[in-house]
């Protein structure tokens, strides 16, 4: 006789990160992914969205449509989710500096539809911490910033009891070269700096309440039994966190939740068929711990260090998670590492250094006081983690072993990934323009004064946004109105022009560098830029930090930069080498407005350099337009490149530098 099983668990929720192009297009996208089987949905906005600008400001150019889909107002909110009942679903808004907005237009809409809001369940992620850190899409500085947070989990306290007001994301710390520890520190002590702000927004009755509101989205990588441990140890410091520091006697107010995206960082360019197996490892990490297991699961594409996923992509990512969860067995059992004394021993290790850095930074003022410091800790971590690669001292299988195989039939032909109609952002601008002249203006500006008077005034942000909403203002519009009270904001770097104690396998490109400044009569100067809105930062910062650390005379002044700015800086102080980075899919017009502007200036002479996420075939149009080389993810060796910036500088004549 066997003893009887536990209750079969339900499964996690199945999504897919989407969004592109227009609503119309996305909208199509998200029921058809929906008949596949997904049962959440995964917003993706495009950068304008995100950062609080229009689909027609200047800094937009080229950014509309391509990382996620426009919303400029409540007929793109409507468009986006036609025929999908709000009421029915479990919406997840990957949106941070807007989230305000958002929830705003997207309340609005479920009105619309009729939906009774207080049955409203999603989430958005609402983190500006961790936009300072990595992602860069933030709008105003911290404290106000975390203000706009905190009015948002206290507006859905009081109207949207189900949804989960802040959704702390320490996915894009990974990427940016987090060690599992910081991670955990990282993205606990922003859970802290926002809790800590939200005790005095909420009634002490409801505050636990709220604690249990809030929720987390994190990354897997792929040293499993690592990142199973850090998702046990998660687990354990939340609980005590919520129970020491806060008060919380309720077990279930104190349960770490979380959602999950499998790691991008790791997927490579290189033999890309190799990544399906990375991310089925990735995700087991999250699956197979029943006490740390993710509330919802959603994971990248074979294909993602190439561009775009096409629809079948993500449905074979997808399809993953369906075989795990219905054909095998996983969910029939009780917890499969309780007392396994590795797995044990290894939380331990983790939460220990974890709480070492959390105690630093609290010592510090807590995460909003140190943002600095923790933005200078990723970008050497990541430059660690890089230079490991470099030295093979980190296998990548494709990439610094077993590198030559038989090609890929994947790939083959041109229809790999998914390419954006270059008539979307035209069509978006018009529909934008027609929006406009439709609405009430002495309504939108009514309202517009509202939202600044209370952003001003200390006010709840959320009443008068969706009343803002309701009138027809705009994404742009509301981003302007924050903008006035708040301020803008230009976060740290994380580089300083002092080279770092890093010295392996830098002493030849040192020389390089140290004969071809001598040559020029002054050291070698490189000046890195991103345009566009774009702030996928690591590569730009790696770029940066080891052109410093080979003895290069660097600039590098950070995100968001348009390109008559980028032109600006290089006349005030002439490069020898320009290097643009972008990973948007923006590329060819911004590149070739930062080119056209540097041939006025009478910079034409100067080479260019590119880094981004580039088709070979518009790879081929920036060399046409006069860019001297171009660097994919798959060129990880970053002293190479450095190299070759050498052998820029050497091909040119003195004269002429």
């Amino acid at each position: 006789m066997t003893d009887a099983q536990p209750q079969k668990d339900r499964p996690w929720l199945f999504r897919t990160y989407a969004g592109h192009s227009t609503a119309a297009a996305s909208n199509a996208l998200y029921r058809g992914n929906l008949a596949k089987g997904q049962t959440g949905l995964s917003v993706a906005f495009d950068l304008p969205t995100q950062t609080g600008y229009d689909s027609d400001h200047e800094l937009a150019r080229g950014e509309v449509g391509k990382v996620g889909v426009p919303v400029a107002h409540l007929g793109d909110m409507r468009a986006l989710f036609d025929q999908i009942p709000l009421e029915q679903m479990n919406t997840s808004m990957t949106i941070n500096a807007t989230a305000p907005w958002l929830l705003a237009l997207y309340i609005t809409v479920a009105e619309e539809q009729g939906a009774d809001v207080a049955q409203l369940q999603g989430t958005v992620q609402n983190d500006i911490i961790k936009e300072y850190l990595s992602r860069g899409t933030y709008i105003c500085p911290p404290k106000p910033s975390l203000r706009m947070i905190t009015d948002v989990a206290a507006y859905t306290r009081q109207h949207l009891p189900k949804w989960n007001p802040m959704n702390v994301c320490s996915y894009h710390l990974q990427e940016a070269g987090a060690t599992p520890e910081q991670e955990l520190a990282f993205a606990l002590a922003t859970a802290i700096a926002v809790l800590d702000d939200l005790k005095g927004k909420v009634d002490p009755q409801d505050f636990p309440g709220m604690v249990g509101r809030i929720s987390f989205f994190v990354n897997a990588g792929i040293r499993f039994v690592t990142e199973l441990c850090k998702m046990r140890a998660f687990t354990d410091l939340w609980d005590e966190i919520c129970r020491d520091r806060y008060g919380v006697t309720d077990a279930r107010m104190r349960r770490f939740r979380y959602g999950v995206q499998v790691n991008s960082l790791g997927l490579t360019e290189q033999q890309p068929e190799n990544n399906v197996y990375r991310i089925l490892i990735e995700m087991l990490a999250v699956t197979l711990s029943k006490k740390a297991r993710a509330r919802a699961v959603q994971l990248p594409a074979w294909n993602e260090a190439l561009g775009l996923p096409r629809p079948w992509d993500q449905q074979w990512s997808l399809r993953m998670q369906q075989i795990l969860a219905y054909e095998t067995d996983l969910l029939e059992y009780d917890d499969l590492f309780d007392q396994n004394p590795a797995v044990e021993r290894k939380v331990a290790a983790l939460k220990e250094d974890a709480q070492a850095e959390l105690a630093q930074i609290d010592a510090m003022g807590g995460a909003v006081a140190a943002i600095e410091y923790m933005k200078g800790r990723l970008v050497e971590a990541n430059a660690d983690r890089i230079a490991r690669i470099e030295a093979g001292q980190t296998v990548v299988v494709g990439v610094n072993r077993w590198a030559e195989g038989a090609e890929s039939p994947l790939t083959a032909g041109d229809g790999a990934i998914l390419v954006v109609d270059p008539e979307a952002e035209a069509d978006q601008i018009a529909r934008l323009a027609a929006w406009r002249a439709s609405r009430d203006d002495a309504a939108v500006k009514a309202a517009l004064a509202d939202l600044r008077a209370a952003a001003a005034s200390g006010e709840n942000i959320m009443p008068s946004s969706i009343v803002a909403a309701r009138a027809g203002a705009t994404t742009g519009e509301w981003g302007d109105a924050v903008r006035a009270a708040f301020g803008q904001y230009r976060g740290p770097t994380g580089v300083s022009r002092a080279p770092s104690n890093r010295t392996e396998g830098l002493d030849e490109i040192r020389a390089a560098v140290d004969a071809a400044s001598a040559r020029l009569g002054r050291r070698l100067k490189f000046l890195v830029g991103k345009p566009g809105l774009d702030g996928h930062s690591n590569g730009a910062e790696q770029i940066a930090a080891r052109a410093r650390d080979c003895g290069m005379d660097i600039s590098y002044e950070g995100i968001r930069l348009t390109p008559a700015e980028i032109v600006a800086a290089a006349q005030a102080d002439p490069p020898h080498v320009i290097g643009l980075s972008i990973l948007s899919g923006s590329h060819l017009p911004l590149i070739a407005e930062v080119i056209e502007r540097m041939a006025t200036a009478g910079l034409a002479d100067v080479p260019v350099i590119v880094g981004g996420i580039i088709p070979e075939a518009d790879a081929d149009r920036l060399r046409a337009l006069g860019v001297a080389a171009v660097y994919t993810p798959k060129d990880f060796e970053l002293n190479r490149i450095m190299f070759d910036i050498v052998g820029l500088v050497g091909a040119r004549p003195v004269a002429a530098q």
